[in-house]
């Protein structure tokens, strides 16, 4: 039967529903409710449940036949949760990464606003005496105790007052009948839950940093993208300091994104110790009420200064006054599941829309950003020297090839721990590899450990002596006999975290060594007081994983030894020379920080490689370069846009068909078009075909102009949703992906 275009005279919300589909809803709005704004909460009967959306446009038409359009069933926000602006940025940032709209919109909001609750959270109460209360004091019965216990608590500490929680009342009723009889008072205070600020002395800046901040401060009322560029130890902290002061002052928020939730409480602490106002955290670490408070907050204006990780682009401001992405380089902006989107980029476009400045910091800015550098879109800011006066660290690079190696350590790397050692100076030695050995070999059939549901190596964990898949997550029993033959003859062959670990501890057994990576870190809470027992100087030797080299400030660290530099030096993956250049950058840049050189020691058995030569002679410019030029003859990005279709399936040859089929599809979407810039790769399995028991495959999409190829996708999903094989399995797809697997 064809579809009733007939339009409707009534008023109609289109919502967004958290659902897998490209589209709004139409819904009656009934005569007893309200006008809703646009971006407030409703809820929607569909199917034959309840379902809490958010209304994207209000109009008088709707294309769905008037007995089929259903009526909302109530509004929950009598004003809207999400501004104008946002939801502005979020269909945007829908259509860009081509992703369902209310899914989009769900990840802007809390999980505690995700159904039918109030907008504002319940917030803890603080208590006070009143006149009327303190009269009562010197007439209560003595039988009153418990209300004699308050009045007098609260007469202690005058207008300031206390939190319902230090009172420690067994009944809230006692608290409810005094404020009844007026003797009490009841209110909220922002310095209950959010943290608070304090000016002290600030650091002098140096000449550079002196010229950025005042650059960056004279650009605040506009937006600009500026790309502050500073070598490791160069203060680019302070500067954002600075900057987010300067913009509070003026009655503004700020939002500052850094890639780790360990990177948290040492930020908030510095930004505390450097200026007033109020501040917030945004990340996954806290419960639904304590991410919930700080939404909230941050909507009305509460909060002064937001920090956060990747999904804190989405957090609503009240006066919005300037972001900042620290180390913008991370590849942990990207998320990589579901809604797939970069918070970097997010949140430029959103500095664009609020008309507010965005500071993309970092030591070594990923070659997307140095390229719009280069084109004029961002303003470059270079800071080249330390602060306080210390020096860049001393690289040198230890050949493998001539060196006997112990354990995974040469001799050079022992000597220079025991001479930090002697000084009573703070070491690192950065392996990035957990566990204690990433293959289990039998030396008489040659039988490896292997997942049976990922095409990979079990890596071995000595402590829990298990074999563990890094990928899935399968785990089992370390054999005593290969499976194989039967022999005893099984070989740990590698060396991770743990087997350096096991092997410092017998080589300098009066060394305090602390292991970091995330079998031994779990918590942020537990990565903090690790990383406050180093600075306290209660840890000589630092051992771990890129964890190490994310924004840790180690005034004590002189040494830093590099175990596996060549991990990532020869790789399928076009972007794997930029990220071992970062790694290393960042890890190196934790030694010498301070008034005592650096010394940086880096294993390999390519000493000769261009890259780690850049590396040791600090050339980041060089190296830029040339891996832009690279990158513009196999027209990799920032010369063109890709956008990665994936499929798996349970069965070995579903998802393969799947993007046949749609490479299909879209060829004769092409075929014709006068334009020929978008271009359709070969399917092919991923290079990990095989992951958690299902098999994968995909397929690049590739154009140098970003509106042809997003006409392109627009079009082209239509196409494969009506696909029937890709009903059966999951399929996804990744604009601009940071990972090719």
């Amino acid at each position: 039967m064809k579809k009733d275009k007939k339009e409707i005279r009534c008023c109609v919300v289109q919502v967004a529903l958290p659902l897998p589909v490209r589209q709004t809803f139409d819904y009656r709005l009934l005569p007893e409710h309200a006008e809703v704004e646009n971006g407030s909460r409703v809820q929607v009967p569909l199917h034959q449940r309840l379902v809490t959306g958010v209304v994207m446009k209000t109009t008088i038409t709707s294309t769905v036949p008037s007995q089929k359009l259903k009526s909302v069933s109530s509004v929950i926000d009598s004003e809207a949760s999400l501004t104008s602006n946002l939801l502005k940025f979020l269909r945007w940032a829908a259509d860009y990464y081509h992703h369902p709209i209310g899914e989009v919109v769900y990840a802007a909001l809390p999980t505690a606003m995700r159904g039918s609750r109030d907008m504002q959270p319940r917030l803890p109460i603080r208590y006070s005496v009143t006149s009327a209360g303190k009269t009562a004091l010197s007439t209560l019965s003595r039988h009153a105790k418990v209300q004699r216990q308050v009045l007098e608590a609260l007469g202690k500490v005058g207008k300031v007052g206390l939190p319902h929680n230090i009172l420690k009342i067994q009944s809230a009723t006692i608290l409810k009948s005094l404020r009844a009889r007026g003797w009490i008072d009841a209110r909220h205070e922002a310095r209950d839950f959010l943290f608070v600020g304090e000016t002290k002395v600030a650091p002098n800046l140096n000449r550079s940093q002196d010229r950025v901040t005042r650059e960056i401060i004279a650009d605040l009322s506009i937006y600009t993208p500026f790309l502050l560029q500073g070598v490791t130890g160069s203060g680019k902290t302070e500067i954002y300091l600075r900057a987010a002061a300067s913009v509070v002052e003026s009655g503004r928020q700020v939002v500052i994104l850094v890639p780790e939730i360990a990177l948290t409480p040492q930020l908030l602490a510095r930004f505390r110790n450097g200026m007033s106002g109020n501040l917030a955290v945004m990340h996954s670490g806290l419960t639904d009420r304590e991410r919930h408070i700080t939404w909230w907050a941050a909507r009305q204006g509460l909060v002064d200064v937001v920090i956060g990780t990747r999904s804190a682009v989405f957090i609503p401001l009240a006066r919005p006054g300037l972001y900042i992405v620290d180390e913008e380089h991370d590849a942990s902006y990207k998320q990589q599941e579901g809604f797939r989107y970069h918070a970097r980029d997010l949140i430029v476009k959103r500095a664009h829309l609020d008309s507010v400045p965005v500071i993309l910091g970092s030591a070594t800015p990923s070659l997307e950003s140095m390229e719009n550098a280069r084109r004029g879109r961002y303003r470059l800011l270079v800071l080249h020297e330390r602060a306080r006066g210390a020096t860049m660290p001393d690289f040198q690079l230890l050949d493998l090839g001539r060196l006997p190696v112990y354990s995974g350590m040469t001799q050079p790397v022992l000597n220079a721990l025991r001479l930090r050692l002697e000084r009573n100076e703070q070491s690192i030695v950065y392996v990035n590899r957990r566990g204690f050995a990433p293959v289990l070999l039998c030396s008489a059939c040659r039988w490896q450990a292997r997942c049976y549901r990922c095409e990979v190596r079990l890596t071995l964990h000595r402590q829990s002596n298990r074999l563990l898949c890094h990928h899935c997550g399968y785990s089992q029993r370390l054999p005593e006999n290969c499976p194989e033959c039967g022999h005893m003859s099984l070989h740990a062959i590698g060396e991770g975290t743990q087997r350096i670990e096991e092997a410092l501890r017998k080589e300098l057994p009066s060394a305090r060594i602390l292991r970091v990576d995330s079998d031994n870190t779990t918590t942020a809470q537990r990565f903090a007081k690790d990383l406050a027992r180093v600075r306290a100087g209660q840890i000589d030797i630092l051992v771990g994983t890129q964890l190490l080299g994310k924004g840790h400030d180690f005034p004590s660290v002189t040494l830093v030894c590099i175990l596996n530099a060549d991990s990532g030096l020869y790789s399928i993956d076009f972007r794997a020379p930029e990220r071992l250049y970062q790694q290393l950058t960042q890890v190196a840049g934790r030694a010498g920080r301070a008034e005592r050189p650096g010394q940086v020691l880096v294993q390999t058995r390519y000493p000769h490689d261009i890259s780690l030569f850049r590396l040791a002679s600090h050339d980041f410019d060089g190296f830029v370069s040339a891996e832009l030029d690279q990158r513009r003859l196999a027209l990799c990005p920032p010369f063109s846009r890709f956008a990665l279709l994936r499929a798996e399936s349970a069965q070995p040859l579903s998802a393969l068909n799947f993007v046949n089929s749609a490479a299909d599809v879209g060829r004769r979407r092409l075929r014709g078009k006068k334009s020929q810039m978008v271009e359709i790769l070969d399917p092919v399995p991923s290079p990990m075909e095989r992951k958690a028991g299902r098999y994968r495959a995909q397929l690049l999409v590739r154009s140098q102009k970003q509106a042809e190829l997003h006409d392109f996708l627009r079009t082209w999903l239509e196409d494969l949703e009506k696909l029937k094989e890709g009903r059966a399995f999951r399929w996804s797809l990744d604009v601009d992906p940071i990972d090719m697997y």
